[in-house]
């Protein structure tokens, strides 16, 4: 199941190809509301995107960069970046049909369960600990985007049609409105990938490219 689809080299070219898939079903173009606006970057952790990790996503390192470059726009900007890690503290008790389901699960306190070091949080950034696909289930994250303000999501991280998607399609029926990005995410294969970019565009976000949401701060920054 697990195949390379996607290189840094690559990322581009992959991007102009999904951009044209998913443009019969992307009609909803949106514009973040800068002022109300957050990043989320969902589970860039060290499980899922060290090469050494048995677990390492083909479409995991490749997004890094992209990851990179939209958390530095923001921070540069004032602007809220919120991570999330998957992790379990005991899976007997916060395991459920997680633990049923996959053979291994990341377990608090672990190397492997820390963020990427390239995208560390930095002091005061929210790091949400969820232990399901959502990072709103069972979490504070609708709690802390309410008393930000923020009514607009981005949406980064791995990976792309579980923990990304599911993300995505909770912060919808909670009536936000969703910017996903879809060379800052990835997943075990490009089917995976591509599937969740036209499903996200059909029924629950504005799937995009990161230049296009760093070019349209960068035009809205020039403007105020």
């Amino acid at each position: 199941m697990k195949r390379s689809y996607v290189s840094k080299r690559t990322l581009p070219s992959k991007t102009r190809e999904w951009k044209k898939a998913i443009d019969p079903y992307n009609h909803h173009v949106m514009e973040p509301d800068w002022e109300h606006t957050a990043l989320l970057v969902i589970d860039m952790q060290r499980y899922f995107l060290d090469p050494e990790s048995p677990a390492c996503l083909p479409g995991g390192p490749p997004i890094l960069p992209n990851v990179e470059k939209i958390i530095r726009r923001f921070r540069d900007s004032g602007l809220p970046v919120i991570f999330t890690r998957h992790v379990h503290h005991d899976l007997k008790h916060d395991g459920g049909m997680m633990a049923h389901w996959w053979k291994e699960n990341i377990m608090e306190g672990t190397p492997e369960s820390e963020i990427h070091p390239r995208i560390s949080p930095r002091e005061g950034e929210k790091v949400i600990l969820k232990h399901r696909y959502s990072a709103f289930y069972n979490t504070d994250l609708e709690i802390v985007l309410r008393c930000l303000g923020v009514t607009d999501l981005i949406v980064t991280g791995v990976m792309t049609n579980l923990c990304c998607e599911s993300t995505a399609r909770d912060a919808f029926f909670r009536d936000f409105r969703v910017f996903f990005l879809l060379d800052a995410t990835g997943t075990v294969c490009e089917e995976f990938h591509l599937s969740t970019l036209i499903n996200l565009a059909y029924g629950f976000a504005y799937v995009t490219g990161t230049s296009d949401i760093l070019d349209q701060h960068r035009s809205r920054h020039r403007l105020t």
